[in-house]
């Protein structure tokens, strides 16, 4: 087991090993601005959700551009060497999820987003500014 994690290790980027959460929702929300995302917020859901520390939830003018924002943010990050370990809702185009484990990003059509307000429901976490995820990141 041991062996399989240096060999992970090996397949990352230099400048994006051992990275933090914080650095990945930069990097997804940067990709996502890139692509026209609207109303992007960043959630910091570390210490209320056990399964990842950030949510990254945006919306997409249509069903083509909510899948063509999951299709960036998913190169992006194949470029960086970074893989999503599940992607749901890609072919409705409706609401798609990615789930990068420290990160997980909610691209929705308008109804949806409004219908699901994850927002509202994940209330107690505090939202991250985008210019305090610039400020704070380590990423080059």
């Amino acid at each position: 087991m041991e062996k399989r994690a240096q060999i992970t290790m090996k397949q990352l980027k230099k400048e994006f090993r051992d990275k933090s959460g914080h650095d990945i929702a930069r990097l997804c929300a940067e990709i996502a601005l890139d692509n026209k995302a609207e109303d992007l917020v960043v959630l910091d859901v570390r210490g209320l959700a056990s399964f990842t520390d950030y949510f990254v939830i945006m919306t997409g003018r249509s069903t083509r551009h909510v899948q063509g924002l999951a299709e960036a943010i998913e190169s992006g990050m194949r470029s960086k060497k970074l893989k999503t370990s599940h992607a749901e809702g890609l072919q409705e185009g409706m609401w798609v999820l990615l789930d990068l484990d420290d990160v997980v990003v909610h691209i929705f059509y308008h109804e949806q987003r409004k219908f699901y307000d994850l927002e509202g429901l994940w209330h107690d976490a505090q939202r991250v500014e985008i210019s305090d995820l610039e400020q704070n990141s380590t990423l080059p």
